[in-house]
C-alpha cells in the first residue's frame, strides 16, 4: 500500500531532480552556450547601432538637402516669374506643401493673385447636384451660366464657373467685371466649397494646383476622379503646373501623366511636398509661361526628368 511516506519520497526525489538540472543546466550554459549566445547578443548590439547611426547619417543627409535646395531657390529664382500673374488653387490633400509652394513662387516674384482652397465638401460625390444648382445661382451677367458645361457633372460645372472668374479669359471675350468674381467667390465660400485665404486681386495668367496623395475612403474613386475635372476645367491659359505628391494610386499626377492629352498642357510635379519638388514647380511654371511647354518631373513614376531644361 503506498503510504504518506512514499509520497514523501517521491515528491523529494523530484524536487532534488530538478535541482540537478538546474545545477548541470547552469553549469552547461556557463560554458559554451553562454558564450556563442552573448556573441550573438552583442552581434545584433552593434547591428542595431550601426543601422542606427545610418538612418541618423541618412536623416541628416536630407535635411542637407533641403536647405541645399532652398539657398539654391535664392540664388536662382529671383525674377523668373517676375510680374505674371499666378493663382494657388490648394486640393484637400494638399494642404501639407502650399506654404512651401507659395514662398517659392514669392521668392520668383511672381505676382500671386491669390490662394483659393476647395474643400472636402467641394470633391464629396453626395453634392453633384448642390454643385449644379450653386453654379446656376451664382451666375453673373460677365460669368453667365450659359457658358457652363452642361452634362450634369456639378464639380465639372463649378470648376469651369470658378475658373472663368479666376483666370484670363480667352482673346476676345470680355473679361469679368470685379463685382461679379467677387459675387461668385462668395457665394462658393458662403456655401462652405471654398475658402480664400485673402481678396483676389484680379484674373490670373498661370495656375499652380496643390495636389497629393489619392483618396483611400469608399468614395475615393470618385473623388479622384473629381480632382481631375478641377484641374481640367482651370487648364484654360495654358500655363498650369500641379504641385503634387507621389505619382501612384490614381492621384492628380498619375492621372495626367497616363493621359496623352492633359500631359500635353499640364505640367507635374511629384514631389512638391520637399523643398526640391518645389523649386521645380516654379521651373515647370516658368517653362509654361516662356517656352508654353508642358513637362513631367520628379522622382516618381512617368517622370520625363528631375526638373525642366529651360531655355537660357
Amino acid at each position: 500500500m503506498i503510504n504518506f511516506r512514499y509520497h514523501v519520497v517521491s515528491l523529494t526525489a523530484v524536487f532534488l531532480a530538478l535541482a540537478i538540472g538546474l545545477v548541470v543546466g547552469t553549469a552547461a550554459l556557463n560554458g559554451p552556450v553562454a558564450d556563442s549566445l552573448n556573441e550573438t547578443v552583442n552581434g545584433l548590439r552593434k547591428d542595431n547601432q550601426q543601422m542606427r547611426q545610418s538612418v541618423n547619417s541618412m536623416q541628416r543627409e536630407l535635411e542637407l538637402e533641403e536647405e541645399y535646395a532652398a539657398q539654391m531657390a535664392e540664388v536662382f529664382l529671383p525674377g523668373r516669374l517676375a510680374d505674371k500673374r499666378v493663382l494657388v488653387l490648394r486640393m484637400p490633400t494638399g494642404q501639407d506643401h502650399t506654404e512651401g509652394v507659395l514662398k517659392m513662387l514669392e521668392t520668383a516674384g511672381a505676382k500671386v493673385t491669390g490662394r483659393v482652397d476647395v474643400q472636402d465638401k467641394f470633391i464629396n460625390p453626395d453634392n453633384n447636384t448642390n454643385l449644379m444648382e450653386l453654379a446656376v445661382t451664382a451666375a453673373r451677367p460677365t460669368a453667365p451660366a450659359s457658358a457652363l458645361p452642361g452634362n450634369g457633372n456639378g464639380v465639372e460645372t463649378s470648376s469651369a464657373l470658378l475658373a472663368s472668374v479666376l483666370l484670363d479669359r480667352p482673346q476676345g471675350t470680355p473679361a469679368v467685371t470685379e463685382a461679379d468674381r467677387r459675387a461668385v467667390l462668395t457665394a462658393y465660400s458662403n456655401a462652405g466649397y471654398v475658402t480664400a485665404e485673402k481678396q483676389i486681386s484680379g484674373p490670373a495668367e498661370a495656375v499652380v494646383v496643390v495636389s497629393g496623395q489619392p483618396y483611400i475612403d469608399k468614395d475615393s474613386a470618385k473623388k479622384d476622379e473629381s480632382v481631375v475635372k478641377v484641374a481640367e476645367q482651370f487648364d484654360r491659359t495654358g500655363a498650369i503646373v500641379v504641385a503634387g505628391n507621389g505619382s501612384t494610386g490614381g492621384n492628380l499626377v498619375s492621372v495626367v501623366r497616363g493621359d496623352p492629352v492633359l500631359a500635353q498642357t499640364i505640367s507635374t510635379v511629384d514631389n512638391a511636398n520637399s523643398a526640391q519638388g518645389q523649386l521645380v514647380t516654379v521651373l515647370a511654371l516658368v517653362q509654361q509661361l516662356t517656352e508654353k511647354k508642358a513637362g513631367q518631373y520628379g522622382v516618381g513614376d512617368n517622370a520625363a526628368d528631375l526638373l525642366p531644361r529651360l531655355l537660357q
